[in-house]
């Protein structure tokens, strides 16, 4: 099939190679982690594997869906962990099948915080957070605020998953600080009402986020860390009063760990479900930032394009996009009509239906 557009690929800013570190990219277009709920108990199952292998290019830049860090981690039924020896053993396979198509691999670390209930605590106890304000969301209960001293054992679950994921095989981790869950609930000072050097001034509401990087990047290595920041997003009721400052602190104070990138949300996506017109920008967290940059919210190819030659940003992760079309770099390229996806089957049980039954284009043309 021919180009609609008449571009040649090297033309094309989204699908032009890149440097990340020490992983050389051969696009710029990243899956981003998406939270699936088919992981069943908590393990991957087997077809998670066709799954992530089939939205596998080689060069290509995979982010797995959040996996929890502990058995205190998890909001949701049926996500993923990264804790246990049954939990490393299912993520082998799915590692491995995107290794044999040249793909490159990273692991979202995930505590949910508050945004849980008893149901997925264990013994039924109170979700934990750095507060116990619960959020507006009825579903969810009043958490246990985290006393000074267990958080340095958080800190160290955080280490000892990243350290599982390196086991397993992946290339790396992405420490999940965004969309209003336990990183993000200690960072937003419309949740962190602590009085001690957890909260109050930006500086210690940063410092839990902080002091995971350093943990996690002493032990696995700084080329092989990435976090994700939402400073702009109120989800979960975990909003700030000064978006533009925490953004901006967050993009400095991480240049010092020298972490291999930085993966921020849009403004624009005020909710879980689409995005809304917004003035904020994210150009002063992307000069600040001295890694790779990396950009999600709503894109589609021309905004990626776009915001990959004005040098927005480095790279940019597609979700729901991905989800319905696991060859998006190759309908990208030939600039060719994509799936559509169904929000209905995003968090459904099926190990097939809306999960791997999305036509390639080799059978819709």
């Amino acid at each position: 099939m021919e180009n609609k557009s008449g571009e040649g690929k090297r033309h094309i800013p989204l699908l032009s190679p890149y440097e990340m570190g020490n992983f050389q990219l051969s696009h710029r277009v990243v899956l981003a982690p998406l939270t699936r709920q088919r992981s069943y108990g908590n393990v991957p199952q087997p077809h998670a594997i066709l799954y992530f292998s089939q939205r596998t290019t080689k060069g290509g830049l995979l982010i797995a869906e959040g996996c929890g860090i502990s058995d205190t981690a998890h909001g949701y039924k049926d996500t993923s962990g990264i804790w246990t020896y049954e939990q490393v053993e299912a993520w082998k396979p799915v590692v491995s099948a995107v290794h044999a198509k040249g793909g490159i691999f990273f692991c979202q670390l995930w505590h949910t915080g508050r945004v849980s209930s008893k149901d997925f605590q264990p013994n039924g106890q109170a979700p934990i957070s750095c507060t116990d304000k619960p959020s507006k969301f009825a579903q969810f209960p009043p958490p246990r605020r985290l006393r000074t001293d267990e958080i340095p054992q958080i800190v160290n679950d955080f280490r000892l998953a990243a350290r599982n994921a390196i086991e397993t095989g992946f290339d790396g981790v992405e420490i999940h600080g965004a969309h209003g869950y336990l990183i993000d609930q200690f960072m937003k000072d419309q949740v962190n009402d602590r009085t001690d050097q957890y909260g109050g001034s930006l500086e210690n509401r940063c410092r839990f986020a902080l002091e995971i990087v350093e943990a996690v990047v002493n032990e696995i290595g700084a080329d092989r860390v990435g976090i994700r920041l939402s400073p702009f997003a109120d989800y979960m009721d975990s909003g700030d009063s000064n978006p533009s400052a925490l953004g901006l602190y967050m993009a400095e104070s991480l240049n010092k760990y020298g972490i291999a990138y930085c993966h921020m949300v849009e403004p624009r996506m005020k909710t879980l479900r689409e995005k809304v017109e917004c003035p904020e920008s994210l150009i002063l967290m992307r000069k600040a930032f001295k890694g790779t940059f990396i950009v999600a919210g709503g894109y589609d190819r021309g905004d990626g394009n776009k915001t990959v030659l004005e040098d927005r940003a480095d790279l940019v992760a597609y979700g729901r996009m991905f989800i319905a079309n696991p060859d998006l770099p190759r309908r990208f390229e030939l600039d060719v009509p994509l799936n559509k996806y169904y929000r209905e089957t995003f968090y459904t049980s099926d190990p097939v239906a809306g999960y791997t039954d999305y036509p390639f284009l080799e059978t819709t043309i």
